[in-house]
């Protein structure tokens, strides 16, 4: 019964080790395409992109120009605005041909006054007339040719205010993920890519439920023999592997929806991706190894030390003990890394850290980009855009199965 079991282990391991390296893999592959669909949704290239504003408003103005009929009951009711303007530029016209004294400048001389009272004439005589210009100018802009010139002057000016307020966004990478995956845009791009991720999860869900289901019916079904205790120990390392390579979280802070009112029509900026991270234990220390900041570096420190240094320490402590038994009562130090430091694993721990990292991530994007909501805007942030990754429950299977590998050992060295 004893090598029935160990030939059951073997190939159990042999399954749980063949699925973390496709579990690995795809992951792997995974993050590569996540990237990608983010970067295909950045906020650089929809909000952020002047172009992106030219397309939506430009349309909408010369929907209204088009619109603009000149006819005569419509022109009774614009004259007068249009009066108004141009009495306005009259006046303008007026006061910079004749400017008033400044206190306590010289009287003008007789030039001077000649050609002020002929301004003033010539104003005089044309301001009773400025009704009729206003009939031509309203004429004038109801001709298909000067509606034209107001679209291209209209285009040009909402061209250079985005860009000044917004920049054009490099496009270089953009194209490239467009040109790989043969994609027409941007929307067909997105649907690929979220095809393809959707193939990439259902594959990887199943080779990490598979590592977690053989290594639990390992230790279930394995005993406390020395060949069968290092089997079992096999399989924390495989999941050790898993958990420590592995991405555990990915992070994604993006606004689904924007929509704004121009002109009583809508503008939309659908799926507005502002930021995607996915790390692994040993990412995550280098990248809070990077800040360069003194407590940041401690964080690291710790981290490194209780998922990678103890569980690597306790594996090494057990396949000694397991060589040589007396380790552990000659070796205070054998005897806590094999049987005691499974409590250091801090599975618990870990688990609420990247739980409470999830949840306070999401609603801190919430609270924070609410106060761009406003009259005649709409702005959606999903709170479920973080996901749990493989790599979590891989790292988690480890704990508990270092847990109970611990009280075995401990069952076999006492007996």
């Amino acid at each position: 019964m004893q090598y029935l079991r160990l030939a059951v282990g073997l190939l159990l391991l042999a399954a749980a080790g063949n699925s973390v390296w496709h579990t690995l893999d795809i992951l792997g592959t995974r993050r590569m395409l996540r990237m990608e669909l983010a970067e295909i949704g950045h906020v650089r290239y929809g909000v952020l992109n002047a172009d992106q504003w030219v397309a939506k408003i430009v349309p909408i103005v010369e929907k209204q120009i088009d619109a603009l009929d000149l006819t005569a009951s419509n022109r009774a009711s614009l004259k007068p605005t249009v009066v108004k303007a141009l009495e306005t530029l009259l006046a303008q016209v007026q006061e910079q041909l004749v400017p008033k004294p400044k206190p306590g400048a010289p009287p003008p001389g007789f030039l001077e006054q000649a050609q002020a009272m002929m301004i003033n004439n010539m104003m005089g005589g044309l301001k009773p007339h400025v009704p009729e210009y206003a009939d031509k100018v309203l004429q004038e802009l109801g001709k298909p040719e000067n509606k034209q010139a107001i679209k291209d002057y209209m285009r040009g000016a909402v061209a250079d205010g985005a860009k000044a307020t917004f920049g054009s966004a490099d496009m270089r990478w953009y194209s490239a993920i467009l040109k790989q995956h043969s994609c027409a845009d941007g929307v067909a791009c997105q649907t690929e890519l979220a095809r393809l991720i959707g193939e990439q999860d259902s594959e990887v869900n199943f080779h990490y439920m598979l590592v977690l289901a053989a290594s639990a019916l390992a230790l279930l079904l394995l005993r406390t023999s020395r060949l069968e205790l290092g089997v079992q120990l096999l399989f924390c390392v495989a999941l050790l592997v898993g958990g420590v390579l592995s991405p555990m979280l990915e992070v994604e802070a993006k606004i689904s929806k924007l929509t704004l009112t121009f002109f009583s029509q809508p503008i939309s900026f659908p799926e507005q991706v502002m930021y995607y991270q996915s790390k692994s234990v040993l990412e995550v220390f280098q990248t809070l190894i990077n800040m360069g900041q003194p407590e940041m570096m401690l964080v690291a420190v710790l981290l490194l030390t209780f998922s990678v240094i103890f569980p690597i320490l306790k594996i090494i402590a057990t396949s000694l003990c397991l060589g040589d038994p007396e380790l552990v009562t000659r070796f205070r130090l054998a005897r806590f890394f094999a049987l005691e430091s499974s409590k250091w694993s801090m599975a618990d721990v870990m688990a609420l850290a990247i739980f409470m990292s999830f949840v306070a991530f999401n609603g801190l994007i919430g609270n924070a980009m609410g106060g761009l909501k406003g009259p005649g805007a709409e702005l959606v942030i999903p709170t479920d855009s973080s996901k749990i990754l493989p790599g979590f429950y891989l790292f988690v299977g480890f704990c508990l199965a270092s847990l109970w590998l611990a009280k075995k050992l401990e069952r076999a060295l006492q007996g």
